[in-house]
């Protein structure tokens, strides 16, 4: 998925000159080739997250289109003030990318683990937010949020966990995109690297039907609404908290709605115990496929 995201950057680079990059000095590996072939649209800020969107904020104002790299336990967490008042509240055209969003980052702590993004972003007036699943819907994200002309944060998750779609899958700002119909009993709405998760847990409940939400804001309520009104259960799957992400979009949605029963999986509120591999924290956080599925039996006994 990272590959995808340096490819269209560097092709909206190559068609567009105004297109900069900006880093907070780290990505050097991934972003060498564009250093390389783009040396006037590439600005390395330094350790400064918070001076460097305020940075995007002046050059958007002067007709550039920035796209400003950091890993999201930076941007958008640290940064936030920032976001919302330079960038947001005038509506500007910047584009967030927030890498390693979850564990990914797992033997780095707390510090670097981020499992709050969505809940702090959705918040802010003027910002989309983009949770891609794969490297189709990252490119589809990216020209998304290229064309937008209001401010974008992109979620970028783990970048391994495989390919979902077929090439020629394209949707709109704040599509769900159908994945594999149900019975009517139970449809699991996922999001970012929990989409894959998704489909390897269909494989034990082959009557669930199964929905990627690649845009968490806007997102189309209607959907949400026919998705919730068609099923008896649905569970919600994101890398994040269970407070503020997927789970309480589809919550606030369904609310004034829909009778259904849902469960959101995700991280509970706490931090990590330990550190460890990326895997060791899915599991202690039961979201590793053998406690998600023990997650969804319990929730299935006790409500059916």
């Amino acid at each position: 998925m990272r590959d995808t995201l340096v490819a269209c950057i560097e092709k909206l680079a190559e068609e567009d000159k105004k297109v900069l990059l900006l880093t907070g000095d780290h990505g050097g590996a991934l972003w060498g080739n564009f250093r390389e072939n783009f040396p006037e649209q590439y600005i390395n800020v330094g350790i400064a997250e918070q001076n460097m969107v305020g940075v995007a904020a002046g050059l958007s104002r002067l007709g550039f289109r920035p796209f400003v790299y950091a890993l999201s336990a930076f941007v958008p967490v640290r940064v936030l003030e920032q976001m919302k008042l330079d960038v947001c509240h005038d509506n500007l055209p910047v584009v967030f990318l927030g890498d390693g969003a979850g564990f990914v980052y797992s033997h780095l702590g707390t510090s670097h683990q981020s499992t709050e993004d969505i809940a702090v972003t959705r918040v802010i007036p003027n910002l989309s937010i983009f949770s891609p699943a794969d490297k189709v819907e990252m490119n589809n994200s990216l020209n998304l949020a290229y064309t937008s002309k209001s401010p974008v944060y992109l979620r970028i998750g783990k970048s391994d966990v495989g390919d979902i779609h077929e090439d020629n899958l394209s949707f709109n700002l704040g599509d769900l995109i159908n994945l594999k119909e149900g019975s009517g009993k139970i449809h699991f709405i996922a999001t970012g690297s929990m989409v894959k998760s998704a489909i390897e847990l269909i494989k034990e409940f082959p009557e669930a039907g199964l929905s990627s939400a690649p845009s968490l804001k806007p997102i189309n309520s209607n959907e949400i609404i026919k998705i919730c009104n068609n099923n008896e259960v649905v569970f919600t799957l994101e890398e994040h908290s269970i407070l503020g992400g997927l789970g309480s979009i589809v919550a606030e949605i369904s609310s004034l709605e829909s009778p259904v029963h849902l469960c959101r999986i995700g991280v509970n509120d706490r931090f990590s115990e330990l550190c460890g591999t990326y895997h060791y924290l899915l599991k202690e956080h039961k979201l590793d496929i053998d406690s998600i599925k023990g997650q969804i039996t319990k929730f299935l006994n006790n409500r059916i």
